[in-house]
């Protein structure tokens, strides 16, 4: 049997009734963390105006499917989109390490869309959310990651197509032979790049809606009907061979059913590249332990891995003076002063990019290849961070940073990063609502509700709710 049919086989006979209580404690923790970055893009997003009328534009507006944060319904395609778009739109979604890639953005948005068009219940769709964490991560792991960036590609997009796919299809309830005909569906429409980095495009949200999209198409055609391609991963024209040079099909079904790689898949605590997040780490712990300020410190050093530097280090003068959102996001500079000038990290640190304090800052900002970062690489995205300061220097290394499954958040904490997202949209009482609502996924009868739950304020009222 391939990795192609040895995943979908795992996939269709997923049940969460067969699964560890801590796996699927954490899949509602992964669904509340990527619901609320939803809901805050919906309203927070520079491109989410072009996003939304564009939906509108393509007719796929005015269906029964939700968008969190929206009072408005879409069709299932349109919905998919934008909970997909959206959910990679502030960057501050969840990480996969070893695959480098945000497993859930084009994986939930296409489940929760599958899930309303036929009314699955919450258990079901949480087991095809898990389902497609797992083909998402592991097809990432067998490229690998590296060597699939290095050839151009955005893994979340790529990858996360098959993802949406399967989730879908697990929804739908399809055996083993309809799952693997979706990824043989969807095979022919994985696709997005990394020329964003270039000049700050909001690409790197739309493909991953897109891939949300094309797994959910994929998998309405074989209900349908349709044939896809066999052997979609490991073929000898699959995905595997044509998007990465010596790709090791047998990776993907490692310890297949005994390591989820759910469980290794890190939430956020900073909405930017996850490859500067260790620096930010050790900069606000420098920081606060040695009071330093912006003004005595002469230089500043972010040792990173390979795939870091490529993302956050390099070009070099591009990333000293980023110029947008997007920019910022992908600047180590940026990252770092702006958590070593403010104490803080957030969403709203985008609004300084042209802060005086900060922009003194970025030029001190040297990103460097670090071996021993890299030796940990791809376990852990880690980084180290020196800063010289008159006559003192100052070293933190940061191997595990903040989020990651060995250090992750407790529910507190991702509750208040929920609420810090969606309590200025929805108003604290109907994020609560929304809160409750998504961490009790997995009891609901009827998946269909659950984005009623994310109105906003302003509309709530308007309707005398």
């Amino acid at each position: 049997m391939g990795v192609t049919s040895q995943l979908a086989e795992f996939c269709a006979n997923l049940k969460i009734s067969d699964l560890a209580p801590e796996i699927v404690t954490r899949a509602r923790f992964l669904v509340l963390d990527l619901v609320g970055n939803i809901v805050r893009a919906r309203h927070d997003a520079e491109s989410t105006n072009a996003f939304v009328s564009a939906v509108r534009a393509m007719g796929m507006a005015n269906g029964n499917a939700g968008v969190f944060g929206d009072a408005a319904r879409y069709t299932p395609t349109g919905a998919a989109f934008l909970n997909g778009a959206l959910a990679h739109s502030l960057d501050f979604d969840d990480t996969h390490a070893a695959g480098s890639l945000h497993p859930g953005a084009p994986v939930i948005p296409a489940a929760i869309a599958a899930g309303e068009m036929v009314g699955a219940s919450g258990a079901d769709v949480l087991a095809g959310i898990i389902a497609g964490y797992e083909v998402t991560c592991r097809i990432a792991l067998a490229l690998p990651a590296g060597a699939h960036y290095d050839r151009g590609f955005h893994p979340t997009a790529t990858c996360g197509a098959f993802g949406a796919a399967v989730a879908a299809g697990r929804i739908f309830g399809f055996d083993a032979d309809g799952i693997a005909n979706a990824m043989g569906t969807v095979q022919s429409q994985t696709s997005g790049t990394l020329q964003f980095l270039h000049n700050g495009a909001w690409t790197k949200r739309s493909q991953v809606g897109w891939a949300a999209v094309n797994g959910l198409m994929s998998a309405v055609l074989v209900r349908e009907g349709f044939k896809g391609s066999t052997d979609a991963l490991d073929g000898r024209h699959g995905f595997m061979r044509a998007y990465a040079p010596n790709p090791t099909p047998e990776r993907a079904v490692q310890d297949l059913g005994t390591v989820f790689e759910l469980m290794n898949t890190a939430v956020k605590p900073y909405p930017s590249c996850r490859y500067g997040h260790a620096g930010i780490d050790a900069a606000l712990a420098l920081r606060a332990a040695n009071d330093l300020k912006p003004a005595d410190i002469d230089s500043i050093r972010l040792g990173l891995p390979k795939s870091g530097m490529t993302l956050i280090g390099n070009p070099p003068e591009k990333k000293a003076d980023p110029r947008n959102t997007v920019d910022g996001q992908f600047s180590g500079p940026f990252v770092i002063s702006a958590a070593l000038a403010t104490g803080a990290m957030g969403w709203d640190s985008y609004q300084l990019l042209n802060d005086p304090t900060i922009r003194s800052l970025l030029p001190k900002v040297t990103c460097a290849f670090d071996q021993a970062m890299e030796d940990e690489f791809p376990t852990n995205m880690s980084g180290i961070l020196t800063i010289k300061a008159g006559n003192r220097v100052y070293e933190q290394a940061v191997i595990v940073p903040k989020g990651e499954p060995g250090n992750f958040l407790t529910e507190g904490e991702l509750k208040a990063k929920f609420f810090g997202l969606t309590n200025a949209i929805l108003g604290p009482e109907r994020a609560t609502a929304l809160s409750e609502a998504v961490l009790a996924i997995h009891t609901s009868a009827d998946v269909s509700g659950l984005t009623h739950h994310a109105t906003p304020l302003n509309a709530a009222r308007m309707a005398g709710e």
